[in-house]
């Protein structure tokens, strides 16, 4: 699910960045947080994929056509959060007045606002006008436990005003002037099916960084004091989320670096490492591989017998947040002859039982083994954590140039890992992902049908899931999307209709060929909010999903079609049938047939 924060040009874009980086620092990797224009809101079907609809603090009285969409959105259920803002809550009709709109070139259906359909009142955000006394100011609050926060950032005056006694309003906080609880500084509002809180005061302003920093309120502090007002303030933001109703992950350590990538190959294969490092490193021999430079990335390659040390320090390390910049050289380790990392090592994905996996599906299939000069899936680059699966083959053009293949490289965590235009796609423990490089010969395979890769791949996808190795029946609500991605329907209406995978295709021409990157991610082990395929498995089904078999299938289950799509100059007609079948968009008749 996304959390949308709001960008357009009413935002203070200090409030934006520090709404980021807060609201990033507690929800990922859950959620994905991104931005949100104006345009987008209206122009976009936002609604279905978004969680949380924020608004940092803004300058002026918000005017948008996305207003109603807006409201639409939270009376079908929704959640709607505002930081630094006041509001006003009046009876039908008296908005004008209370806001103070006397321009005629104002429309009110333009003004964001939420109806309150039980009280027939509405609940107007109000956010900090322009040219109004906007000086940063320190604040102390108390919520309705009694906790009392002694430092909160605030910027010029907001006000929560005619909430008391409402059925649907509940006061979160208020402000402590000279220990006397004041003016409402927090509200939490119950409209149609969807959930409202605005803050009067910005909590998403840290006490370490700027503007808050400088106050001398702040600045006197000893670090103890700091710290414990920043627990507070992360607290607040954190009560305030599971109140909209999400899902806040547990705080556990996680990777904020890439660790080294394995070079592996099938037990079948044992030549595979060998053929990949002499074509990296031609004229000279595979065995003098120590570094390769790119566009994008550094690579240092290092042998598996020297791969301890290395693994364990990079694995420290990584735990410590670092500024992506530094996160070079990108480290391989070269596994030759057909061996393989011990699983301490690669403790999230088990590397022989992938290679068996592939075997017994490619028997079960009939896709033969013995092919050259390999099979997909049997040359694997694989790491824990990476940046992009994707970025690290198609940002680095002259190293993917000259690898073999296919091949696959595959990540337990992406660190940036790439959607379709400017999204980003999470990949939290649970997520397959992985890219697969092809490269065939424009002489045999005609440009124009490239297109048909990502519909090919993802019907690939689909049909893997349905396979008694990975989900069998439980599958049949996985539906592909148009143009590219994977849904699952857990039942009836537009809401339960939730994506779980994506494809993302990048294609590179040089000396008559075409590098066909194709990026695959699916959720498949992920607990919610996240939907994933093991939340449809029913609770006596016994099946136990394995992010290796999945894997292994995918691939096998896309080989097999590749080979009559390739055979067919890139005709798509072989699989529309299948493909119109397992489309989330076809007749109810033809739904699960």
């Amino acid at each position: 699910m996304n959390v949308l924060v709001y960008s357009g040009p009413e935002v203070v874009q200090a409030s934006l960045k520090h709404t980021l980086s807060t609201l990033r620092s507690i929800l990922l990797p859950s959620y994905s947080v991104q931005l949100v224009s104006q345009q987008a809101l209206v122009s976009q079907p936002w609604q279905a994929t978004c969680g949380l609809l924020v608004f940092p603090g803004c300058r002026d009285i918000v005017l948008s056509r996305a207003a109603s969409s807006i409201d639409e959105y939270v009376q079908r259920g929704g959640v709607f959060l505002a930081l630094g803002t006041g509001s006003h809550y009046s009876s039908r009709g008296l908005g004008q007045g209370i806001l103070n709109i006397t321009s005629s070139s104002i429309s009110r259906d333009m003004l964001l606002r939420f109806f309150d359909r039980e009280s027939g009142s509405y609940i107007y955000p109000s956010f900090h006008p322009s040219g109004s006394d906007d000086t940063p100011r320190p604040v102390a609050i108390q919520s309705a436990d009694g906790e009392r926060i002694h430092l909160m950032f605030q910027c010029g005056t907001s006000e929560v005003v005619g909430t008391d006694g409402g059925r649907n309003v509940r006061v979160l906080a208020r402000y402590v002037e000279d220990g006397v609880e004041g003016a409402i500084a927090g509200v939490l509002f119950m409209v149609g099916g969807g959930k409202i809180i605005l803050w009067a005061s910005s909590p998403e302003y840290p006490l370490t960084e700027e503007p808050m920093s400088s106050l001398s309120a702040a600045s006197s502090l000893s670090p103890a004091a700091i710290d414990l007002a920043e627990s507070k303030r992360r607290t607040l933001m954190k009560d305030t989320l599971l109140l909209l109703g999400l899902q806040v992950p547990e705080a556990i350590p996680s990777l904020c670096s890439p660790l080294p990538q394995f070079l592996a190959s099938h037990f079948i294969k044992p030549s595979i490492v060998t053929a990949i490092t002499n074509s990296i490193a031609a004229p000279h021999s595979g065995a003098q591989l120590s570094a390769f430079d790119d566009t994008n990335d550094k690579f240092h390659f290092h042998l598996l017998g020297e791969s301890g040390p290395l693994v364990r320090d990079t694995r420290l390390a990584a735990t410590t947040r670092t500024d992506p910049s530094t996160w070079q050289p990108k480290r391989i380790i070269i596994c030759p002859d057909g061996q393989l990392p011990d699983h301490e090592q690669t403790p999230l994905f088990d590397l022989a039982l992938f290679f068996s996996a592939l075997s017994a599906a490619r028997k079960k299939e009939g896709v033969p083994e013995d092919v050259e000069p390999w099979a997909i899936g049997d040359a694997l680059l694989y790491g824990e954590a990476v940046t992009s699966t994707q970025s690290m083959l198609d940002k680095n053009p002259r190293f993917m140039g000259l690898l073999p293949t296919p091949l696959v490289s595959l990540a337990s965590h992406q660190l940036a890992g790439r959607g379709r235009g400017a999204n980003v796609w999470l990949s939290p423990s649970g997520c397959l992902q992985f890219s697969l490089l092809l490269r065939v010969s424009l002489s045999t395979f005609p440009a124009s049908k490239l297109v048909f890769v990502q519909y090919l791949f993802a019907l690939a996808v689909v049909e893997a899931c349905r396979d008694e190795s990975v989900l069998g029946p439980a599958a049949t609500p996985v539906r592909l999307k148009w143009p590219n991605d994977i849904y699952a329907v857990f039942g009836d209406g537009d809401q339960s209709k939730k994506k779980i995978g994506g494809i993302l295709v990048n294609t590179s021409f040089s000396g008559g060929k075409v590098d066909i990157v194709i990026g695959s991610g699916l959720n498949v082990l992920n607990p919610p909010p996240i939907a994933s395929l093991s939340q449809l498995l029913l609770p006596d089904d016994d099946r136990q999903l394995s992010m290796e078999r999945t894997a292994a299938v995918i691939l096998v289950k896309f080989e097999a079609m590749w080979a009559v799509f390739v055979k067919g100059r890139g005709s798509f007609e072989p699989f529309m049938d299948r493909y119109l079948q397992r489309w989330m968009h076809s007749s109810v008749s033809e739904l699960y047939r």
